[in-house]
This record gives structure tokens, C-alpha cells and sequence, in this order.
């Protein structure tokens, strides 16, 4: 009985940090344009706003992996204030924030709706929100 919940137990510990699919975590944010309009406007979004590109030595480029089974085309801004590069991606009609890497050395990521506490998290989302995707709306 004791082995019983003691497996039970460490079943229960485990599976609260499991989560299904490739991007569990994601913010995604739909919108009721076709894919290829979504991907064209944040093209848009950033040749009109430099800014946000994410520099060119770091080796991040926007697209399809070379891949066949890839669903999702990548998207990756840049914050020179806060020196952080943004992970998204769309699909379909659906465009996600994903991670936040902070500076520009690769390996420092923390997953929205995971890795940050609530306040953090809120604060990370708003950011996007506020200075890409509303801006993106306006121009759909």
C-alpha cells in the first residue's frame, strides 16, 4: 500500500511540469487573416522598425527550418533596451510568443507562461503586446 502512494505521489509531483505538444506553454494570439498575410505583415512590421531585428551575427533567421515536418514559421525580434531576443512563431492563423532569451548569447531562455513568475510573466506578455502585436493589428 505504502509503495502504491509513494508512486502515486511522485506521478502527481511529476506530471505538474508535463504539458503536451511541441510549444505547451505558448501565448498564442488568433487572428482572422490567412497565414501568408500575417507572416507578410510582420515582414512589414520589421523592415518598417529595425529596431526590432535581431542582429545579424547572432545567426537568427526568420522562416521555415530547413525541416519537412516544420508547421511553424519562425520569428525573432530584438529589445536593444532591455537586451533580450524574443522567440515567436506563426501557424495558420495564429501567431505566439514563445521565449525570451536574455542578451544576445543563445542559451539564456525562459518559456511565457512557464519559466517566469506570474508578475514577470504578465510584464513579459504586456511588453509584446504593446510594442509588436497591436502594432501588427493595426496594420491587418
Amino acid at each position: 500500500m505504502k509503495k502504491m502512494i509513494f508512486i502515486f505521489m511522485l506521478f502527481a509531483i511529476c506530471s505538474c511540469n508535463l504539458a503536451s505538444g511541441s510549444y505547451p506553454y505558448a501565448e498564442v494570439y488568433e487572428f482572422d487573416v490567412p497565414e501568408d498575410k500575417l507572416i507578410r505583415a510582420v515582414s512589414e512590421f520589421k523592415i518598417n522598425n529595425p529596431d526590432f531585428i535581431v542582429p545579424k551575427n547572432i545567426g537568427l533567421v526568420d522562416g521555415r527550418s530547413k525541416d519537412k515536418g516544420d508547421h511553424w514559421y519562425h520569428i525573432w525580434f530584438y529589445y536593444k533596451k532591455e537586451n533580450q531576443i524574443i522567440y515567436t512563431w506563426i501557424r495558420g492563423n495564429e501567431f505566439a510568443l514563445i521565449a525570451v532569451n536574455e542578451g544576445t548569447e543563445l542559451g539564456n531562455w525562459k518559456d511565457i507562461n512557464k519559466d517566469f513568475n506570474h508578475s514577470e510573466n504578465k510584464d513579459e506578455k504586456k511588453k509584446f503586446e504593446v510594442r509588436i502585436l497591436n502594432r501588427i493589428k493595426e496594420k491587418l
